[in-house]
């Protein structure tokens, strides 16, 4: 399933709350949450470096976001950089 671009919005809304503006603007500016084929998320972050620290400290939070907003079960978060996109 494609999520649809409101949904890819409301997760980045959901996530800067999470954790704050400053966090937000260092390694989530330009994300693009994509295809979810359920149990897996396919993340798209700007650079290789964010890519990893997303996915290895916010993996969890952007789970039980993206499982709110899609009604689907995400058990797995693959976090690329877009250059892999």
């Amino acid at each position: 399933m494609k999520l649809t671009e409101i949904q890819d919005y409301a997760i980045q809304a959901r996530i800067a709350l999470i954790v704050g503006a400053e966090t937000f603007d260092r390694l989530f500016a330009d994300i693009h949450f994509e295809n979810t084929e359920s149990p897996l998320l396919y993340v798209f972050a700007k650079d290789e470096e964010s890519a990893v620290e997303i996915e290895d400290n916010y993996a969890l939070h952007i789970s039980i976001v993206a499982s709110g907003i899609s009604k689907q079960e995400i058990e797995i978060v693959l976090v690329l950089p877009k250059v892999l996109q």
